[in-house]
């Protein structure tokens, strides 16, 4: 029977011998509450107490209590035994289970213990379930890399969280020897992630994977909660940034892309993938379309983005006429391109200390002392496992990098994965298959630098020029580099 706080039961579940199905209960759950309201009373027909099962129902149930009765083989009721959450204590035990005794002799406040827990965990978590797309998050990487590797991604996810304006409340890393084809992560991890986002109020779960369809889908059945993976935040950033009708075109193309196959029914999973952190921008009124129109969209996209193509190629063609010289910013996202595109060009470009900060693509003139001319352009950021998807819908963005006469990869020297950066850079350049265009290496944020690691990069990028993207006299090398190799 599951019962309400007035004790009144709300509803009778008649099983087999060694299960119940619980039915949806969201329902029940009040929009300011932390728990269901409810507490489940079931019988088991043998001495069996509380199982694992029956935790884990408990668990992502968000039950005020559980009770287990067992009975003889007469049908006699013999023990009972009570369990429920925790809110955060010193030994991060997710739930108490009391020991079991005679039916007749318990005498437990079920609906006083409810009010105490929601109070508590309304005092360590700062209010209820946040009901707004935005809100607080917990960040969970899970694979085979070391543990290290794993948080130094996560150190990356947690700036992409903050850019797409969310709030990380705790982090988790799981090591395991292969993945979980159906959750990523097993049933008892998942159970105390729950337990976590429960007491942190966390009211959405970022993975550092992406997930697969099913993984998404069935993440979503099991906990009330919204899933997201990397891919969808960095979706949504792009989304957030985007501002010409190109950028938007690109932005919507790699939403569908990726939505198409996680449209399997409007269910649940469908219903907490759309809108918010990870579904907004121009994507978001497509995601309820069938696959044949979601099919039908890409494909106007794709001529859309081909006529942007065109375009390109129409002022690239006007610039070899006027014999222009093209020189492209490229490197990792946030590693001060824009910024020193504005200080080399006089220019107001958006500049933040933000992941993805600027998103469509920049030119400006850039004139030299011997009246000498260049066109100076600022590409989207790179990063780490840059979604394929938007590798393809960004193409027409990309292409610009082909024409380019010259390339200046800006690093951010004072990032503690710098080495890193550079080698991800070279990566998608590799892939771009514009490698042996000559570039200068811009180790950038010189001013915030160490002297003993600007000796270290010294020693391993003897080539490299060190400079303040803030400050104009640091860039007097950059632009007598980038006009002796013109």
């Amino acid at each position: 029977m599951l019962i309400n706080r007035k004790g009144v039961p709300i509803m009778v579940l008649v099983g087999e011998a060694d299960k119940i199905i619980i039915p949806e209960l969201s329902r029940h759950r009040q929009a300011d509450s932390r728990l269901s309201g409810l507490r489940l009373i079931h019988t088991h027909l043998d001495a069996t107490l509380l199982t694992q099962d029956d935790l884990m129902d408990m668990v992502f149930l968000r039950l005020d209590a559980l009770c287990v009765l067992t009975i003889d083989r007469h049908s006699s009721p013999q023990l009972c035994q009570i369990a429920h959450l925790l809110p955060p204590n010193v030994e991060e035990k997710p739930y108490v289970v009391y020991p079991a005794m005679n039916w007749d002799e318990v005498d437990f406040d079920f609906e006083a213990n409810a009010l105490a827990l929601e109070d508590e965990l309304a005092r360590s978590g700062q209010g209820g379930i946040s009901t707004t797309n935005a809100g607080t998050a917990i960040l969970i990487s899970v694979g085979t890399r070391p543990k290290n590797e794993q948080e130094q991604s996560l150190a990356e996810l947690a700036e992409l969280a903050r850019t797409a304006g969310l709030e990380v409340v705790d982090i988790v890393v799981q090591r395991v020897g292969k993945t979980n084809p159906k959750l990523i992560l097993g049933r008892g991890k998942l159970a105390e992630l729950e337990t976590l986002a429960l007491q942190k109020n966390a009211s959405i779960l970022v993975f550092d994977q992406e997930l697969t369809p099913t993984q998404q889908r069935n993440l979503s059945q099991i906990t009330e909660r919204k899933v997201l993976d990397r891919t969808q935040l960095i979706l949504d950033i792009f989304a957030q940034r985007a501002q010409t009708r190109e950028g938007k075109l690109q932005v919507e193309m790699a939403q569908l892309k990726y939505m198409m196959p996680r449209l399997v029914g409007q269910n649940r999973a469908l219903s907490r993938l759309t809108g918010g952190i990870g579904g907004r921008g121009p994507g978001e009124t497509k995601l309820e379309m069938d696959r044949r129109k979601i099919r039908d969209r890409i494909t106007q996209l794709k001529i859309a983005l081909k006529n942007v193509r065109k375009h390109r190629q129409a002022t690239r063609s006007r610039r070899d006429k006027a014999g222009l010289p093209v020189v492209s910013l490229v490197g990792y996202t946030n590693a001060g391109k824009s910024t020193l595109l504005n200080t080399l060009t006089n220019s107001n470009v958006l500049a933040e200390n933000r992941l993805f900060a600027t998103l469509d693509p920049v030119s400006r003139r850039l004139r030299f002392p011997e009246n000498r001319e260049i066109i100076l352009t600022d590409t989207v950021g790179f990063i780490r496992h840059l979604p394929d998807d938007l590798r393809e819908a960004f193409m027409a963005t990309l292409e610009e990098l082909n024409n380019a006469d010259l390339l200046i990869h800006v690093a951010d020297a004072a990032h503690p994965e710098v080495d890193q950066q550079l080698d991800a850079v070279e990566k998608i350049l590799r892939d771009l298959k514009i490698e042996d265009i000559p570039r200068i290496l811009a180790l950038n944020k010189m001013d915030c630098l160490p002297d003993a690691q600007r000796e270290t990069l010294t020693f391993l990028h003897p080539e490299a020029l060190f400079i303040s993207a803030l400050h104009p006299d640091s860039l007097v090398s950059l632009v007598d580099k980038i006009k002796s190799l013109l």
